[in-house]
């Protein structure tokens, strides 16, 4: 068939076959109604992706809802009787109003009952942690939740259209007095556009809220259902661009086995367990296997291969797990009927100035409504109390009827705020004679005067509309917040690199004459385990090295001396080499760390000069120097054939430093005499808090330098302690009190409320080395560390409270009150009355000789006194918790 359109698409007339007079001697196009196509796609796309937009994918800012969510809510309200709906019969309800299926109606319902913030639910309505659906909605039923009745709804300040069909009438926007749209979060895909705005804290939200109206600068961050921990770093005010870390919550249940106790946002246990057998088959951790207990909570135990350090197992889920996830939120809202890009606090803002705006309009349609009452009650008044109604006893028509009423009114009409209306004194005419014959003047100028007290106070609202709602957010505050706090812990998190936590899947062959190195070489030299994300580096004799990534097998060069997995910016290996510079050149000796390599790029540790070869050359993860015995070739007037030399005079380097001269003559050989030690003293490690890990960067609080036997305390405050080596992939509790060298011996000093006893007791003892965390409080939970100081003498204040308030403070001398004993020991009971406070005060430098401790050091007080503090006794909770 020919062409009968042009290249722009067009209609070309007369191109088609038959055109012309037809059998009836009529033109084509006449015949014909023929349209250009030209056009109809760009504006029917057009259409399409703008009705998308609008009404399907994209929240509006107003009420941060989507029209089919805003059309649930309104069908649930239209069918609200305070009792539980049946979803089916809701979905069906909504389809008068929403033209897309009873199947999107009832996933958005689901969704809104999930964020149990508007639905209350009943029966099974599936569950965020596991991933499981939803039964069907002939089986679960909802309703309006009562802070939905409260925030979103009010007819009187609701904007109507009709529905897609014509006969019934919905909301533009629903009028809601609170940022719901961040307490939800969002996520629609568009037509060319997506929003993602991400749900933030119910509580922190009307902090927000209250500090705009205020004045003052805020800040929100994400805040979701299912906890875990949050990076907000690169938040960007969940604006484009921006991006937040989330992670699960993984603790240690002991040497053998982790628990993940919550976990990220957007995933659930089973697509989190998928992940790590993922990991486990890929050879980048190492399970034995792993127990799902979640039930009302998150508990997924992870039980691990022999050998393999719990915390570094932790890291390498977060780097090759889904336990760690990344999220790009991105704010795109409808605003005045058109999608923009905005960020969060905008949006707060703008809904701020919304929630002013409404209650604004519901305080002028309250003063209008009391206004037009207290007309009404003013003219039913005067027509009753002046009985007006006796000049209609004489009238014949209507209109004589209503003009009695109207000139009986005249006397009074200056009384009133506005004009007598025709409709006004048809409404008197209305009323009946039993309400005029109890008509009781007392009460109508009493109900008159509330509605001009209620008139005022309005007004007032009106005058001060922005201390007025600050105030209506703290009542909601009162009345919703309840259970509401924070359920994800913000945090920084440390860079996790990869190489350092995967678990070592393949093992490292050499072949070193041929100049083979790679994991598929099983049939030659066997170097070590590593990974197949590691790097190595690669020694030749001739002094050149090379560092690259693991593979099966790869040429290096013939004549290897050494292999090995290579840790970048690692400047504690050092290596002590000695070499022949050149054919017949001097020997040279050096000491150099090998740092600030790229890879795949060939370097020397000699200085180049042809000839040269490495003689020996050790390698010394902790900075080492050894003392060698170098035999010298025989030769004519040569009279010390052997010497001993020790690396440890040498300074360390760089790798390409030439060295100094070790001797000018030939040598045989070199051999090890004896192992030296480091030459570059402990380690220096800090601790930063932000992250509770370790680092050698100069980050946090300094705790010490550290050589291989030495250990870190860790104390918390709920009165636990343990000790832990100085690897930098440790991890540490959350709520720690006390961090520091590990000092054995010295003496601490603690005051405890004892939860069992209900009383003060205070104790000395030094802390023991211990891998778990263990307890010196006691072993209920409810019992609280109150002071906890290493002074030699401390002294403390205590103030009585209750009943005992009279009391003068009493000083306690700890090292005269109580001998030294081990953790475990109760202490000696403080005081047998109501304590106010205790604090620590100025300690007196004494003497050892000075010192009188009690034989029996653990003997109560004042036996006499009563056995327990009054019932008015401060929270032990409240009281503030200080060290020294």
């Amino acid at each position: 068939m020919e062409e009968i359109f042009n290249e722009d698409g067009s209609y070309a007339p007369g191109t088609e076959p038959g055109a012309g007079a037809d059998q009836d001697g009529r033109q084509g196009d006449e015949m014909h109604s023929v349209t250009a196509i030209s056009g109809m796609y760009r504006d029917w796309f057009l259409d399409y992706a703008s009705y998308v937009i609008l009404e399907r994918a994209v929240p509006h800012v107003t009420d941060g809802l989507k029209p089919v969510q805003r059309r649930i809510l309104h069908s649930m309200r239209r069918m609200d009787d305070g009792r539980f709906n049946k979803v089916a019969n809701i979905i069906g309800h909504t389809m008068q109003f929403h033209p897309h299926g009873d199947a999107s109606i009832g996933d958005a319902l689901v969704q809104l009952g999930q964020k149990e913030l508007l639905v209350e639910t009943q029966g099974n309505w599936g569950n965020l942690l596991t991933g499981d659906g939803s039964a069907a909605p002939r089986y679960i039923e909802a309703r309006l939740s009562k802070f939905a009745v409260d925030v979103v709804f009010n007819p009187k300040t609701t904007d109507w259209r009709l529905s897609y069909d014509g006969r019934n009438k919905e909301p533009f926007t629903l009028p809601v007095k609170f940022p719901l749209l961040l307490a939800q979060g969002v996520e629609g895909i568009a037509v060319g556009l997506s929003s993602k705005i991400l749900p933030h804290n119910f509580n922190e939200l009307i902090d927000a809220s209250i500090g705009y109206l205020e004045g003052k600068d805020f800040e929100l961050w994400p805040d979701f259902p299912t906890g875990g921990l949050v990076d907000v770093s690169r938040y960007n005010d969940g604006a484009r661009g921006g991006n937040v870390k989330v992670r699960a919550r993984i603790e240690k249940m002991d040497k053998k086995a982790l628990v993940i106790k919550e976990i990220p946002y957007g995933r659930t246990t089973p697509s989190l367990i998928d992940s790590i057998i993922k990991a486990s088959d890929r050879g980048k951790i190492k399970i034995r296997h792993i127990d799902d207990n979640t039930s009302g909570e998150v508990e997924i135990v992870v039980h691990l291969a022999a050998g393999v350090s719990p915390d570094k197992t932790i890291d390498a889920l977060y780097a090759f797990t889904d336990c760690e996830v990344s999220i790009s939120p991105n704010a795109c809202v409808i605003f005045e009927n058109r999608p923009e890009f905005t960020g969060v606090s905008d949006v707060l803002r703008r809904s701020a100035d919304n929630t002013v705006s409404l209650l604004r309009s519901e305080l002028e349609i309250r003063l209008s409504e009391l206004n037009e009452t207290w007309h009404m009650s003013s003219l039913e008044k005067i027509f009753i109390e002046e009985r007006i109604y006796r000049d209609i006893e004489e009238c014949v028509t209507w209109e004589a009827v209503l003009e009695a009423i109207d000139k009986g009114l005249d006397p009074f009409k200056k009384l009133l705020r506005r004009e007598v209306t025709t409709e006004d004194i048809i409404k008197l005419t209305e009323i009946k004679i039993k309400r005029i014959s109890r008509f009781d003047v007392l009460k109508a100028d009493e109900y008159i005067k509330g509605l001009e007290v209620e008139m005022d106070e309005v007004k007032n609202h009106l005058d001060n509309i922005i201390p007025f709602t600050i105030n209506y957010f703290r009542q909601i505050r009162k009345k919703y917040g309840k259970g509401r706090d924070r359920r994800t812990e913000i945090r920084s998190f440390e860079t996790i690199e990869a190489t350092k936590v995967v678990a070592n899947n393949a093992r490292l062959y050499v072949n070193r004459e041929e100049g083979f190195v790679g994991t598929g070489l099983r049939k030659d030299e066997y170097v070590c385990d590593c990974s197949d994300i590691d790097d190595i580096i690669v020694i030749h004799r001739d002094g050149r090295f090379i560092v690259t990534r693991v593979t099966e097998k790869q040429f290096t060069g013939k004549d290897i001396i050494h292999v090995a997995v290579f840790t970048r910016n690692d400047n504690r290996t050092i290596y002590n080499i000695a070499y022949v510079d050149g054919k017949g050149g001097n020997i040279m000796a050096k000491r150099c760390a090998i740092s600030g390599i790229t890879r795949d790029k060939e370097y020397n540790l000699t200085r180049g000069t042809e000839g040269s070869r490495i003689l020996y050359m050790s390698v010394n993860p902790n900075g080492e120097a050894e003392l060698v015995k170098v035999h010298h070739r025989a030769k004519a007037r040569l009279k010390k054939l052997i010497f001993e030399y020790d690396f440890g005079d040498l300074a360390i380097k760089g790798r390409g430093s030439m060295g100094n001269i070790l001797t000018r003559n030939a040598v045989h050989k070199i051999v090890l005499k004896e192992k030296g030690v480091s030459t570059l003293g402990g380690r220096k490690i800090w601790f930063d808090d932000s992250v509770a890990r370790l680092n050698a960067d100069s980050r946090g609080q300094f705790l010490g330098e550290f050589t291989s036997d030495d250990k870190i305390l860790v104390v918390t405050r709920t009165g636990r302690f343990r000790t832990s080596g100085f690897d930098l992939s440790n991890h540490y509790e959350d709520n720690i009190l006390l961090i520091e060298k590990f000092r054995p011996g010295v003496v601490w000093s603690a005051i405890y409320w004892d939860a069992e006893q209900e009383f003060y007791y205070v104790k000395r003892f030094s802390f023991e080395e211990a891998d778990k965390l263990l307890s010196f409080t006691g072993d209920n939970d409810e019992s609280r560390l109150i002071s906890l100081t290493e002074v030699e003498y401390p002294r403390f204040e205590i103030s009585f409270g209750g009943k005992h308030s009279e009391r003068d403070n009493e000083i306690i001398e700890v090292a005269e009150f109580i001998a030294v004993k081990g953790y475990k020991a109760k202490g000696k009971r403080l005081t047998n009355y109501s304590v106010n406070n205790i604090k620590e005060i100025e300690p007196v430098v004494r003497k050892e000789s000075e010192l009188s401790i009690p034989e029996e050091s653990d003997k109560e007080p004042d036996e006499g006194q009563e056995n327990k503090p009054s019932g008015d006794a401060p929270d032990p909770s409240q009281m503030s918790l200080f060290s020294e």
